[in-house]
């Protein structure tokens, strides 16, 4: 029995682990597909075709798995996290379209790494730790020294504050996807939470934005790439492995997301900061995982 349990904590971490990875390297395309794109068509776009990719893997391992609670259940559930799944989203688009780099915009969104447990405290007062304060002023510090320019001044304009609004309500997903996902399935709720996300950026895309079949085709490959890996792999093992992680747990793995959004943005854009931005990177991500920190291993 241990073996077992043990076995799917280490599968679990393996799927985290590939999801930061992904969402790191989509920040690259994030940045190329904002080029074309305006933030609710992107993510509209993205979000269905995340959708429309599940729907083979769904119709092999899930057909006849959901039993009548869990239908009751999905709907309710996929409304609520797919309605934060589109700010959280929309906010990080918008950051990203406001010209903030690729690798500066995945260490702003790291921090729901250190929210996470401080809005587990807040709102469900489950303990934290000396840790978690310590963590959340360390990567604060290094926020501070990630938004310093070659002069060394400040510069913290609304693409800077939509990514760090945009972290906050990712870590509100993370704790809704800790709520339902152990109610129902893993691979339907993501497709339910997809639609809702997409449909709502589609109406406001509609509302607010113009989109002609020329943009779409020249941000084919960001478009595919955040739709079918960022969103239909990526969400989809986000889900998977929280079911068998905490979420502390799944925040920390998560958090190595911020790394790879940086060695994306230097690969394929030839980005580069700062040195102090470098330095503050390392400070948020030394934040991050002191947050962690349970003060017994």
């Amino acid at each position: 029995m241990k073996v077992t349990e043990k076995n799917r904590q280490w599968k679990g971490t393996l799927l985290l682990l590939l999801t930061a990875v992904i969402w790191g390297l989509a920040f690259v395309a994030q940045q190329v597909g904002a080029e074309y794109l305006g933030t609710f068509s992107f993510n509209g776009i993205r979000f269905l075709l995340g959708a429309v990719s599940l729907a083979p893997v769904i119709a092999l391992f899930e057909r006849g798995k959901t039993d009548g609670t869990g239908r009751k259940k999905l709907l309710p559930a996929s409304l609520i996290a797919g309605t934060v799944l589109f700010l959280a989203s929309g906010l990080q688009q918008y950051g990203v379209q406001l010209g903030v780099p690729a690798g500066k915009a995945g260490f702003i969104t790291g921090l729901y790494t250190v929210i996470v447990p401080l809005l587990s405290f807040l709102l469900f007062r489950k303990r934290t730790n000396v840790f978690i304060w310590l963590g959340a002023l360390v990567a604060v510090s290094g926020l501070l020294l990630l938004n310093l320019d070659d002069t060394f001044t400040l510069t913290v304009g609304p693409g800077e504050l939509c990514l760090l609004a945009g972290s906050v309500m990712w870590a509100v997903h993370i704790l809704v996807i800790d709520k339902f996902v152990a109610e129902v399935s893993p691979l339907r709720f993501s497709q339910m939470q997809f639609i809702v996300c997409g449909v709502e950026n589609m109406l406001c895309a509609a509302l607010f934005e113009t989109v002609t079949l020329t943009d779409i085709r020249m941000a084919a490959v960001p478009l595919l790439y955040g739709g079918i890996m960022s969103v239909g792999v990526a969400y989809t093992c986000q889900a998977l492995g929280q079911k068998e992680s905490d979420p502390t747990v799944a925040a920390i793995i998560f958090s190595m997301e911020s790394v790879f959004s940086v060695i994306g943005g230097i690969l394929i854009l030839h980005a580069h900061m700062a040195w102090q931005g470098y330095v503050g990177c390392g400070l948020i991500l030394g934040g991050i995982l002191l947050a962690q920190l349970k003060g017994t291993k």
